[in-house]
């Protein structure tokens, strides 16, 4: 059974460090991560926050059941999206690209721009990366790359998952999508 990855997220000093200062995931007080009035899924089903961004954006779970559930972002600017199926799907994706955010509507020239803005301003990121990945268990070489987690980002808003986690917001509006859910034509 893998270990669960939530309490890690809040507690271990290396992973902290790295979620909360570089990746903008702050689990460290979930009893203190509540999502605003209002805001839900249109399925009914369950939207439980596990964790915030410096900005008050938040990071849910869908549903009942532990770290295997999806996970949906929610954004105070008025979009929403799932990130992953589960915990580990999201952790993966913070580690190989914390920059995430800067992707929508991106080209991959653009987003290979902002990465190395990342790096310039963070030149110890791998380092910091690959001490968080082995402070929760995760083989650092076995961490998918950049480009395939952000086309997992793109993959999960344009299908199923997306329908199923349609936030609605507090004014009773579905929220907009994260990513352009609208599959490019060349």
């Amino acid at each position: 059974m893998p270990r669960a990855l939530l309490p890690l997220l809040g507690t271990d000093d290396e992973v902290v460090a790295f979620f909360t200062e570089i990746a903008d995931l702050d689990a460290t007080d979930p009893s203190s991560h509540e999502l605003e009035d209002g805001v839900c899924l249109a399925s009914g089903a369950r939207l439980e926050q596990f964790a915030r961004a410096g900005s008050g954006d938040a990071f849910c779970f869908v549903g009942e059941g532990g770290e295997e559930r999806t996970v949906v972002y929610v954004s105070l600017d008025g979009e929403a999206g799932p990130l992953g199926l589960g915990l580990a799907e999201l952790v993966r994706l913070c580690l190989v690209a914390p920059w995430w955010r800067d992707a929508p509507g991106r080209t991959a020239e653009e987003l290979r721009a902002v990465a190395d803005e990342y790096r310039e301003d963070l030149p110890d990121l791998d380092q910091r990366r690959d001490r968080a990945a082995q402070a929760l268990g995760l083989d650092p070489a076995g961490l998918p790359s950049e480009a395939a987690a952000l086309a997992r980002l793109v993959e999960l808003s344009r299908g199923p998952v997306a329908a199923a986690c349609l936030v609605i917001g507090y004014e009773g509006d579905p929220l907009d999508p994260l990513f352009d859910a609208t599959p490019s034509h060349p």
